[in-house]
């Protein structure tokens, strides 16, 4: 499906007509990681010179068509200089299909940039997401999209409203091809997760569950169709291993025998990493953000580690205060950092200098003692 509207642009015109710019790198001149006080679209064509298709993950939290102005309050005085309180940090006022070609603009040069192992998450609110999604099918395909994941972001209010309460947004999950980077996250077992998914203990304390020896899919011609101990697979089924790989399975008493002679294999809780994260996330905003919509770390920092590998390339074109950036330093990740706010760009100069020389190689660290410190 294809989204219409008064102002859009063919793709071709939004490739060319654009100019490029001249950054003004902030920090990173000449390195791999780099600070870029600039406006977005023209950085980003600039950019397509050295880094198509070579950015492995990209995360934007982009204005959400809200219409307002987001100010420096007087509660994040420590971080920026008195003299920018009360100034604008950033303005939403375009709305409407205003808006959403704004971000089409910007996703099509984002997507060129995009590795073919990459992947794309756009952070949004419930408002404006879908119409946000119907672009995203266009730019990146609608066989790429992976997951529309709904994040708790604060604790319920009880606002007067004749509506429900909202403690959420979403964010859009897309891949370059068929087969990004993918490090499958694992949320650890609360106590009640242990309780109910490793009801069994055996005689050395262990918690453990049991699961069944054979697998969907008859096979005909292979070992795993053939019998064991005098059992052979149900029908339409097969052994999910090999007779002799079974046989060794139960040596090690990893095979539990009911009553009733059915063989099922053991799965202990500690041998567990944790369970296999959903769609629903819980990253609550910091309550005393130094910069406005600022995000969690630990939020970045999960995405991050899902779809991207040490050493690889992550870009934010709206980095704000810089929390993707301070995430992907950490875990060391390069990254280039894009925004257009001379707020923003103070504040996350402030964050970058805060992090401890550890997370720095040693050139790394010479570039932010030459334009941080």
């Amino acid at each position: 499906m294809i989204i219409t509207y008064d102002n859009k642009k063919h793709e071709k015109d939004i490739i060319e007509s654009n100019s490029k710019a001249e950054l003004e790198i902030i920090f990173g001149e000449g390195a791999k990681n780099k600070l870029i006080h600039a406006d977005n679209l023209s950085a980003l064509k600039t950019l397509l010179d050295d880094y198509a298709g070579k950015v492995d993950l990209i995360y934007i939290d982009p204005p959400f068509a809200t219409n307002g102005y987001f100010k420096i309050s007087a509660d994040r005085a420590n971080t920026i200089s008195s003299s920018n309180l009360g100034s604008i940090a950033y303005s939403d006022t375009l709305i409407g299909s205003d808006f959403l070609e704004f971000l089409r603009e910007r996703l099509i040069f984002l997507r060129e940039l995009l590795s073919d192992k990459g992947s794309i998450y756009l952070h949004i609110d419930y408002k404006i997401g879908h119409y946000v999604k119907l672009i995203m099918d266009e730019v990146f395909g609608r066989d790429k999209f992976r997951n529309d994941i709904t994040r708790i972001k604060c604790n319920p209010k009880n606002f007067s409203r004749k509506g429900y309460g909202n403690i959420k947004d979403l964010i859009l999950f897309y891949s370059k091809s068929d087969n990004p980077i993918w490090n499958e996250p694992r949320a650890p077992f609360t106590e009640a997760d242990e309780e109910r998914l490793f009801k069994k203990i055996d005689k050395d304390g262990r918690r453990y569950t049991t699961i069944p020896l054979h697998a969907p899919g008859e096979t005909t011609n292979g070992n795993t169709g053939k019998e064991w101990r005098g059992i052979k697979p149900p029908k339409g089924r097969h052994w999910r291993s090999e007779p002799a790989a079974l046989e060794k399975l139960d040596k090690q008493g990893l095979i539990e025998w009911s009553v009733n002679g059915v063989p099922r294999k053991k799965i202990f809780l500690d041998e567990k990493e944790g369970k296999k994260m959903q769609d629903i996330w819980e990253f609550k905003d910091p309550q005393y953000p130094r910069y406005p919509t600022e995000k969690s770390l630990d939020l970045l920092k999960f995405i991050i580690k899902a779809s991207s590998n040490e050493g690889d390339l992550v870009l934010d074109c709206f980095c704000g205060s810089g929390t993707t950036l301070i995430a992907a330093q950490e875990l060391n990740r390069n990254w280039i950092g894009i925004d257009r706010s001379d707020q923003a760009i103070k504040v996350t100069q402030k964050k970058l200098s805060q992090i401890p020389a550890s997370f720095f190689s040693n050139a790394e660290y010479e570039f932010l003692k030459q334009d941080l410190l």
